[in-house]
């Protein structure tokens, strides 16, 4: 009881110390502009989806703003490949075509640019606009780096002291984080975001191309004949070559030939048919 009484100024110190922050706080509010974070997203059918990005991107510029991000994609659904002759085809896809982008434009020119931009399409799907107040946000960044400056200065006067070192990098760490913070928060208020996504119909394309089956390339009777006799005239020639290394082999069998031939005619009785000799008397 008597620890509580001997620092009953110590709290009425502290409770004062928080209403004069509190009333800090009130009067920045109070002064402090609003900050409000403006983002739409749209989502639209157009004609012709290439010409509608350049002419958004044309918006963008009128209105001083940037162009974040611009994704075009073209996504083929069917294809069919129809012979016309042996050396092409018509090939007929169908292919739907989407763009995606993300653009940035003053805060103050958000509703006439999202108004021009629905203009560009045949109808649209999806048109949200979001405001997002970041007031307290901005002043709870804004309070914390003035007492983390107030500390580290008194830090630097010797007024405080910190035990460990290391705090005073943490607290000068956190300082940057804050005015990152409160710098995010006046980028985003000044340039709204904007999200388009837009379509167009289905697109039929027809293109005559070269035939890639090589089935199909076959050459005519005429050239074929002509090639089989060419071919013929090859071969013979290689087994007339072939023979001619062989003329020891010819000269031989020639030669057994021949003799075979003396030896019957001299010796004919040997080799006349049993049926037809000619007894011995």
């Amino acid at each position: 009881m008597l620890y509580s009484c001997s620092n009953n100024g110590d709290y009425r110190a502290l409770d004062n110390t928080s209403s004069d922050t509190a009333l800090v706080a009130a009067d920045s509010v109070s002064t402090i502009d609003q900050k409000l974070i403006k983002t739409a997203d749209l989502n639209f059918k157009v004609k012709n989806v290439r010409k509608v990005g350049e002419e958004v991107t044309g918006l963008t510029q009128h209105y001083r703003g940037m162009v974040m991000n611009h994704h075009l994609r073209s996504e083929v659904e069917r294809l069919k490949e129809v012979e016309l002759d042996d050396d092409s085809v018509m090939r007929v896809s169908v292919f739907d075509t989407h763009a995606d982008m993300t653009v940035k434009v003053p805060a103050e020119h958000l509703t006439a640019f999202v108004t021009a931009v629905n203009r560009l399409g045949v109808y649209t799907t999806v048109s949200d606009m979001d405001i997002e107040d970041n007031t307290l946000t901005y002043l709870e960044s804004q309070l914390r780096m003035d007492s983390r400056k107030e500390l580290v200065k008194q830090h630097k006067q010797g007024t405080i002291k910190l035990k460990n070192p290391q705090d005073v990098l943490i607290f000068k760490d956190a300082l940057v984080d804050e005015q990152i913070n409160t710098k995010r928060i006046d980028a985003a208020v000044k340039y709204s975001t904007v999200s388009l996504s837009f379509f167009e119909n289905n697109t039929i394309l027809k293109e005559r191309i070269p035939n890639t089956n090589p089935a199909v390339y076959n050459t005519g009777f005429g050239l074929r004949l002509k090639q089989a006799i060419v071919n013929g005239m090859h071969i013979f020639a290689e087994v007339f070559i072939a023979l001619a290394n062989l003329w020891v082999f010819v000269i031989m069998a020639v030669a057994m030939w021949m003799i075979y031939r003396y030896y019957k005619r001299k010796h004919p009785v040997l080799f006349a048919d049993k049926g037809t000799a000619k007894p011995v008397v």
